[in-house]
């Protein structure tokens, strides 16, 4: 039906829109949603609507309820003339369901109103998992031994040998242990993208991230391997490698108090440095052996160039110079004893491209290349010095003109006729297809095939490095502090001088190394009398700890065992005494070192090892704190773990509440920092510049008189520095007085043994 706007102008309001009744629809289908009839409750003219009205009514009321006044569509409501056109604002609009209705009211949901996290950082963070070690095995490699045989011979001390590897820095430490690795290890090698100009640098010991990046040891690192000497008999030596920086000489120190002897490793062209003489010093004073391997000879051929004359010259000269610093540093007269090729206690070394040879390796290839009935040990003896080999007659002498002078072979002394010669002029044979090869892996290939392994290094470790059962007893006597009283002990230092795996339990910890995920601390040592079992209950005794005084003492039950090989562990049940090993679930007590002993009756009368001693101080001091303040206790609780980890770092509060660490370098202290910040405590720290401790004194009388003026400038003042008393200095090279004590310390201790005034304090 058309219906005009003349039909009625009633229909329609002022502005033309109709008013009037609901015109018939052409869909006739009543359950369609958007019928105005059924919705609005008006039905078509003609049609009785109001039982319907009243039926949907109520329902139409809850339906209004239940959306409320956020429906998005227009509410039609009943009994309003004017709700039709009603109409929800923007705000009261319902879009999406709430948190509550998708899902349910048993959960927490939390809404953000304003975005305040930057879009570098994703809404989850994923999970960070620290890691300590850079390069850790999980598994055992490969090895030339048998594992078990390596356990079983830890039961006999006399085929045990343990080497700190000192010197200075760069001078092949870390490759020379490499080269060991190789030689036991048959699937250890470098990777192609550790190989610089044919030079492998494997560096095994090197586990830690900062190590890998800055390219030098951080922290010593022991390995644990079976070689064989020329002989073919087998023996375990525990090898440390030790940092040669001189800021790390903390680490060389806790070193050297588990190790026997040491392995001073020095550079053929650059000669003894200055980590070589503080190598040597403190080796001295720790009253170990030296053996002296020249490295990278293989320098003086391809670098310097030298011919063989000058370069037995430099060598010469390079023992004479080490000789001079031990009879230098050395306080007794046995540790004196100059270190010479001729019995074996010097070895010739490349590290690079992985040879060693003695004296009696040399002496050995000649007699089974050419004299079968020669006598190695003779001609041995003959081979370094001023000694010169007559070709004519087949003797030897030290005349250089024996054969008058006109034969240039002659004149040549024997270690550079029969040793370095064949060295410069090498002869063997090659394949074709290794001709194609660069230089230097083609000289470290013919090398290799030329000298026979490491035997010369194992044979100068056994003949002159002691076995642990052998330097038992001075060790107890130097280092334990109840060796005075060793007859009213129970016999516990008969125990530890005799290295009895059957005795007193008795462990000396001097080294902490994190676990891998920088939670806790697991405790290196060496075993000194008994036997160590896993899942043992122990005492635990620290620094501080006398009989009349147990406080610094603690009972804790003993975890795993390992033997540490710098990137993997061998887990063990037991080790006996002369052995170093690893330990869990001990370390919460100990501060920097500890005494660790058995639990029952037997041990009470175990007194300490004395504290570590240094040739350095913490001289570099800087301040931190929280970027956060909220975050100290995490720094507090990193400053704890970091003074643990670092044997010379001091972590102290002072007077005007600042937080400061102590260390010996920049160096020392970088690494340190940034342990704190990724593994120990896990925040930003801020640091305050760092502050230089320095101190001066008088050693000896002046030689030249100095003059002073008077403030009137009439009269002069001859100024003459004299020398600290005798006992003065002894206290202090002693340790009986130190930089770090607090000034009111400092100066009651001068007052009161020297009558010093407090101003000269």
């Amino acid at each position: 039906r058309i219906v005009s706007f003349q039909d009625g102008e009633d229909l329609y309001d002022e502005f033309g829109n109709y008013i009037g009744p609901d015109l018939a629809s052409d869909d006739d289908d009543e359950d369609d949603e958007v019928e105005i009839g059924h919705r609005g409750g008006h039905g078509r003219p003609g049609d009785d609507g109001d039982d319907d009205f009243d039926e949907e009514e109520g329902d139409d009321d809850e339906a209004a309820d239940a959306g409320g006044a956020g429906s998005s569509r227009l509410a039609l409501g009943k009994g309003d003339e004017d709700s039709e056109m009603r109409v929800v604002l923007h705000e009261d609009k319902k879009y999406y369901p709430s948190a509550a209705e998708v899902y349910g009211p048993d959960v927490e949901t939390l809404v953000q109103e304003e975005d305040a996290q930057p879009l570098t950082e994703p809404i989850i963070a994923p999970i960070r998992t620290k890691r300590v070690y850079f390069r850790e095995r999980s598994d055992v490699p490969r090895t030339t031994f048998d594992w078990e045989f390596l356990t079983d011979l830890m039961d006999s001390p006399k085929l045990i040998r343990c080497l700190a590897v000192a010197g200075h820095l760069h001078h092949g430490k870390t490759c020379l242990l490499d080269c060991l690795v190789e030689l036991t290890h048959p699937d250890v090698r470098a990777t192609a993208s550790d190989v610089a100009d044919g030079r492998a640098e494997l560096a095994f010991t090197h586990s830690l991230r900062v190590e890998c990046e800055r390219g030098l040891s951080v922290k010593c690192c022991p390995l644990s391997l079976l070689l064989p000497d020329s002989r073919g008999k087998s023996h375990l030596v525990n090898l440390m490698d030790t940092p040669g920086h001189p800021c790390f000489a903390d680490e060389q120190a806790a070193a050297y108090r588990l190790c026997d002897a040491v392995l001073l490793v020095v550079c053929a062209a650059e000669g003894a440095m200055l980590g070589t003489e503080r190598a040597i010093q403190q080796a001295m004073q720790h009253g170990l052996p030296l053996i002296l391997c020249i490295n990278k000879i293989d320098r003086l051929i391809i670098e310097l160039k030298l011919p063989p004359a000058d370069a037995y010259h430099r060598l010469r000269h390079l023992v004479d110079e080490i000789n001079a610093l031990v009879h230098t540093h050395a306080p007794t007269p046995e540790l004196a004893r100059p270190l010479t090729p001729l019995d074996g206690s010097v070895i010739f070394a490349s590290s690079a491209f992985r040879f060693c040879f003695s004296l009696a390796s040399f002496a050995s290839l000649y007699k089974q290349k050419f004299a079968p009935r020669m006598d190695a040990v003779q001609f041995a003896e003959r081979l370094w010095g001023d000694v010169y080999f007559d070709a004519k007659t087949r003797r030897f002498s030290r005349n250089p003109n024996s054969a008058g002078g006109k034969s240039q072979q002659a004149q040549q002394r024997t270690f550079v006729q029969f040793c370095l010669e064949p060295v410069y002029k090498l002869d063997v044979p090659i394949s074709r297809s290794e001709l194609k090869l660069n230089v230097r892996p083609l000289l470290r290939l013919v090398l290799r095939r030329f000298f026979s392994g490491w035997d010369p290094l194992v044979e100068a470790a056994v003949r002159h490095c002691p076995s642990p059962a052998d330097a038992a007893a001075e060790r107890v006597q130097r280092w334990y502090s109840g060796a005075e009283n060793s007859d009213s002990d129970g016999g516990v230092c008969a125990d530890m001088a005799a290295c009895d795996p059957n005795g007193v339990l008795v462990i000396h910890a001097t080294k902490l190394f994190p676990t891998p995920d920088a939670s806790g601390f697991h405790v290196f040592g060496r075993v000194i009398s008994g036997t160590l079992h896993a899942e043992q209950q122990v005492r635990v005794l620290g620094e501080q700890y006398t009989l009349a005084d147990e406080e610094d003492s603690r009972t804790a039950r003993v975890g795993r065992l390992w033997l540490l090989n710098a990137q993997y562990r061998v887990e063990l049940s037991r080790v006996p005494a002369g052995n170093w090993v690893l330990i869990e679930g001990v370390d919460e007590p100990i501060a920097k070192t500890a005494t660790i002993t058995g639990a029952d009756s037997a041990c009470r009368r175990v007194l300490t090892y004395r504290p570590l001693q240094y040739n350095t101080a913490s001289v570099v001091k800087v301040a931190v704190e929280p970027s956060l303040p909220s975050e100290l206790p995490k720094m507090l609780d990193g400053l704890r773990k970091l003074s643990k980890s670092y044997p010379l770092l001091a972590c102290r509060i002072e007077e005007s509440g600042e937080h400061v660490i102590m260390g010996t370098g920049e160096l020392y202290l970088d690494c340190a920092l940034l342990d704190l910040r990724q593994l120990y405590a896990d925040i930003e720290v801020k640091v305050a510049d760092p502050v230089v401790a320095f101190a001066e004194t008088v050693v000896e009388t002046s030689s030249v008189k100095c003059f002073a003026e008077t403030p009137n400038r009439r009269n002069k003042l001859t100024l003459i520095a004299e020398p600290l008393e005798k006992g003065i200095a002894e206290d202090i090279e002693a340790g009986g007085v130190s930089l770090s004590w607090p000034r009111k310390r400092v100066a009651e201790f001068f007052q009161h043994k020297y009558d010093w005034d407090l101003l000269a304090a």
